[in-house]
């Protein structure tokens, strides 16, 4: 039987024509039936739901308890299993392109964490954490994140922040580079992936999932970029689960979808994977793709 992933459900959110309300653009919700079909006809202006949220306040929003109010799903994600959730807004110049929903579920078996870092608009050398899930890792690992700031350039949230692009850690035990890897160790993490994210409050944030190793944060994850031609896109770096370190250039259901991604600049979905670009100098310049079954 193939072991659940972290992250169970990605959809995403465009605005309509007049960019009065965000509404379904697409998304892969796995075993999750009930949940996707109360998802479809919703809507949702400035301010609404966690979607809105994101896009009134112009950065990232972790959510560890969906029984919040904020969120309008509640009843169904929590029988589904879900039990946090993560909007990501993208802006192009200022504007909004799309706001991604991730989703993510564990328990006793299947454990994992999420934690959201800042940087200003204030000035500071520091990256410090805004908000985290940290489920079934325990409060030990929770309490080391909080009290830990990281410089540019330092550990798995000061290396996205230095290099403005997605980083995949494979392996955080001793020699990694990762500050906390002792905690994460004895909590069963042992794998971790930060991406930047953009905002539009003048300070930067980078999120982070940290996975157990019985719960993958994703069956695959990896980042495409453009290969210099009008059209066409190479893969960067990939990493599955159990294969490993992905070489070569890549499935071409997947390349087809990050080149529709990199052109539009808005997010593309398959039955399974979701491709999110990424445009930190107003451009697309990364595409980050993930593969949930």
């Amino acid at each position: 039987m193939a072991r659940k992933t972290f992250i169970r459900v990605a959809e995403f959110w465009l605005p309509n024509l007049d960019g009065s309300l965000l509404e379904f653009g697409g998304g892969v919700f796995g075993d999750c039936k009930h949940f996707e079909a109360a998802t479809r006809s919703l809507r949702f202006g400035r301010g609404e739901g966690l979607p809105g949220t994101a896009w009134d306040k112009g950065h990232p929003i972790v959510l560890g308890d969906l029984a919040d109010p904020l969120f309008r799903r509640s009843a169904i994600a929590q029988a589904e299993g879900l039990s946090c959730g993560i909007a990501l807004p993208l802006f192009q110049h200022g504007a909004l392109r799309a706001v991604v929903l991730l989703f993510c579920g564990d328990d006793e078996d299947h454990a994992g964490a999420i934690e959201l870092w800042r940087n200003g608009p204030e000035p500071s050398p520091d990256l410090t954490l805004v908000d985290g899930y940290y489920g079934s890792t325990g409060d030990t690992f929770a309490f080391i994140s909080r009290a830990t700031a990281f410089r540019r350039g330092t550990g798995l949230p000061g290396r996205v922040w230095a290099e403005g692009e997605p980083v995949f850690m494979g392996d955080l035990g001793k020699g990694s580079g990762f500050l906390r890897a002792d905690g994460a160790v004895k909590v069963g993490i042992n794998r971790g992936f930060a991406l930047p994210c953009p905002s539009t409050d003048g300070a930067d944030y980078v999120i982070a999932f940290l996975s157990a190793l019985a719960t993958p944060i994703a069956r695959a994850v990896s980042a495409w970029e453009s290969d210099g031609t009008a059209t066409g896109v190479r893969r960067r770096f990939g990493f599955a689960e159990p294969e490993g370190r992905l070489e070569g250039p890549g499935p071409q259901d997947e390349a087809l979808l990050a080149a529709q991604a990199l052109q539009s600049g808005r997010p593309a979905t398959s039955t399974s994977v979701v491709a999110m670009p990424f445009m930190p100098y107003g451009m697309p310049t990364t595409i980050l793709m993930l593969r949930l079954d």
